[in-house]
């Protein structure tokens, strides 16, 4: 008996034993491990698809007690104790420690947009927010996540020179106004946790009470 290479290969590179002679399949345990193979192509091809609002159920919002080191911290202090605050310091081990010039950039170009009204002057690429940040494109786009999460950032459109451009700006037309945007999202996910913590109570002391009377009964 020799094994040969299953055409389902993108499922794992299964293998599957055949006939050396006449490519057969020649035994019952042949034929079982096929019925259990083709079930499990039927598991994936039928398998619930995922939904945006699955994503959004599963938004990660990490807050961390971060305070400045000094009395007089400079702007670059602040940036970092915000974004640690919030969570967006990258947390991997020789990642970037620059995330924080893009916060201060989107301030800027903010600013600059309001002040020549030009909306467009407000926006980062994903490109430009690395660059300043002293990683990748691609790198960028893993840790955006988190910015998005937070109800910080927007991502936008506009044509330039006959192309489009997408790239990201400040959710509000200031700092302040954009973090107490991000800041309502805490506050949901609270009231909405508190929701249940009642829920609970009520759910404990229904059913301490269904017990006591199936007790007496």
């Amino acid at each position: 008996m020799k094994y040969s290479n299953s055409i389902f290969g993108t499922l794992g590179n299964p293998r599957f034993p055949v006939h050396r002679k006449s490519k057969r399949f020649s035994s019952v345990l042949e034929k079982d491990w096929l019925l259990t193979y083709l079930f499990k192509i039927k598991s994936l091809l039928f398998r619930p698809q995922w939904h945006k609002g699955d994503y959004m159920a599963k938004r990660r919002i990490l807050l961390t007690n971060v305070d400045p080191s000094s009395l007089n911290p400079d702007s670059s202090e602040l940036s970092r104790v915000i974004i640690n605050r919030i969570g967006l310091m990258p947390r991997k081990t020789g990642s970037t420690k620059q995330i924080y010039r893009v916060l201060i950039e989107l301030y800027e170009r903010t600013k600059l947009a309001n002040k020549e009204k030009k909306p467009e002057l407000s926006v980062l690429t994903v490109e430009e927010m690395g660059n300043f940040a002293g990683i990748t494109r691609q790198t960028m786009y893993d840790y955006l996540k988190r910015w998005i999460d937070l109800d910080l950032i927007a991502k936008t459109t506009y044509i330039y020179q006959g192309k489009v451009i997408i790239g990201y700006k400040l959710n509000r037309n200031t700092l302040e106004n954009a973090f107490e945007k991000a800041a309502q999202r805490i506050n949901n996910h609270v009231e909405i946790t508190l929701k249940y913590v009642r829920e609970l109570q009520k759910t404990l002391k229904n059913e301490k009470l269904s017990e006591t009377m199936k007790t007496k009964s």
